[in-house]
């Protein structure tokens, strides 16, 4: 029985141990790269790239066309930019609001990335014309005419999918352990 208590103590599971700490800090990190990149590369498309001129960048793939986008992905949604004002600071306050929970480190990036293209893309609403949470967000990556975007749009993007496709795919070890069974071998100790 010692040795169930020492071995379920070594694994972080026994009801005794100290919890995992916060990675809130790992969270932040990583949001304040994610916007000040994304922050960043919009200066330079402002300052070196025409409004509506499409440069090659990436062959004829990806191109830097400089536009400003009132709506959502696709330009979608362009009369209301307001709504995508509100929306914005709800998922980027209810990521904050998470963030103090989060214990592993690979959720703390992901989170931290979403965050920060979040971020970046609400300062544009909120800061340039034509006003106050009507702002049009800065695009200049060009994607095969398909859609323009810019590097927050990436970290959300990538973020979100990599978050989704760990969710689905992942076995809760917490709630595992808790249960008293062995993570990943399914059973039971």
């Amino acid at each position: 029985m010692q040795e169930q208590s020492a071995g379920a103590a070594l694994k972080g599971s026994s009801p005794h141990s100290r919890p995992r700490r916060s990675l809130f800090w790992l969270v932040g990190l990583v949001a304040i790269f994610a916007g000040a990149a994304d922050l960043l590369t919009k200066a330079w498309a402002l300052r070196n790239l025409e409004e509506g001129v499409a440069e090659p960048f990436i062959g004829s793939f990806i191109k830097l066309q400089l536009i400003f986008n009132p709506g959502a992905a696709f330009s979608l949604g362009s009369g209301s930019t307001w709504i995508f004002t509100v929306l914005s600071a709800v998922i980027l306050g209810v990521i904050i609001w998470y963030s103090t929970r989060v214990t592993n480190p690979w959720m703390a990036v992901l989170l931290g990335f979403i965050a920060g293209g979040a971020a970046g893309n609400l300062w544009d609403r909120l800061t340039r014309p034509p006003g106050f949470g009507r702002g049009h967000v800065v695009d200049f990556l060009n994607y095969n005419d398909w859609f323009i975007g810019n590097v927050a749009d990436i970290w959300i993007v990538v973020g979100a999918i990599v978050l989704i496709f760990w969710k689905l795919f992942e076995e809760d070890d917490e709630d595992v352990a808790a249960e008293g069974s062995v993570p990943g071998s399914g059973k039971h100790e």
